[in-house]
């Protein structure tokens, strides 16, 4: 019991100082699922109910993972619990810029208070649903973990873009971001 305070003590401290847990340095031997479902709109749910307590939705953020296999996992040191995620596991809710052309840096936020700098470790991309030819903006927060870009933030993102031949991008920490075609 001890033992168990005290890691949720050190987890406690960790999200204090903004500092993430060594989610991939854990290899636990107990596995199994919990009835946790992340929504498209990065809503968070248990059992079917929403999950309104925003610290407790932020707490499981910086225990996530997103392992080779593609599924979704919250990890801790002793067990390890796959959960549904319906699209990315985070939404970028706000955007703010800072300077223009290749130096400007867009700095995202997301859902669960995450900021960082888009560039060459958080790149951006935009997936073009085959059938409605309808746009969906992502920016990696972290490993293998996205957050859909809202769409209030994705238009505020087409405001910025700059045409780079038949491109339409952004740029953002000396990396341009292609969100379409010029031809479209």
């Amino acid at each position: 019991m001890v033992e168990s305070r005290s890691d949720v003590q050190a987890l406690a401290d960790t999200l204090r100082d903004r500092r993430l847990p060594p989610v991939n340095d854990w290899h636990p031997a107990r596995c199994g699922s919990i009835d946790i479902r992340i929504a498209r709109d990065g809503g968070w749910y248990h059992e079917g109910r929403p999950i309104h307590r925003k610290p407790l939705y932020r707490l499981f953020s910086t225990v996530l993972r997103r392992d080779e296999d593609g599924e979704y996992y919250l990890v801790t040191p002793v067990e390890k619990l796959r959960i549904q995620v319906d699209d990315a596991p985070f939404q970028a809710v706000a955007l703010e810029v800072q300077g223009s052309g290749p130096a400007q840096q867009l700095i995202f936020t997301t859902n669960c208070d995450d900021r960082f700098v888009c560039g060459a470790d958080h790149p951006l991309r935009v997936h073009i649903d085959d059938e409605t030819q309808e746009p969906s903006p992502y920016v990696l927060v972290r490993d293998r973990l996205e957050a859909l870009i809202a769409r209030a933030v994705y238009y505020e993102l087409v405001a910025l873009t700059q045409r780079r031949g038949d491109e339409l991008g952004v740029w953002s920490s000396g990396s341009y971001f292609v969100l379409g075609s010029a031809a479209d």
